[in-house]
């Protein structure tokens, strides 16, 4: 079962669980997605929820629709995404990771790098 937050809407949320999959190869450019019948069911939503998320990402340029055959990644999502995911990543969650390492006083050697 999948949980949802107040963080976000749920298609948002939805949305951001695919582009994460996306970024891991799931499925890959070229292939086609789970229909929204299918997402619904297994993500235990709307439908009209899960084509909102699908719509999020297809104006993002991830996905695409094939009249009458489903959604789509399109090829160049994964590194698209990949670099707005790192770029987000150094503009927001990064300085804020920083500022906390530096409060509790945690260096390199302290985060174990290699053992993860």
């Amino acid at each position: 079962m999948h949980t949802w937050n107040d963080s976000a809407p749920i298609y948002q949320q939805l949305a951001d669980r695919l582009a994460a999959q996306l970024l891991d190869g799931a499925p890959p450019e070229g292939e086609a997605l789970p229909s929204v019948r299918a997402l619904a069911s297994q993500f235990v939503i709307n439908p009209l929820t899960v084509t909102r998320a699908l719509q999020a990402l297809a104006d993002q340029h991830l996905i695409e629709s094939r009249r009458g055959i489903g959604m789509y990644v399109v090829p160049g999502a994964r590194r698209q995404l990949l670099a707005s995911e790192r770029e987000r990543f150094l503009q927001k969650d990064w300085p804020a990771l920083r500022a906390k390492l530096k409060r509790l006083g945690l260096g390199p050697k302290d985060l174990n790098w290699e053992n993860s």
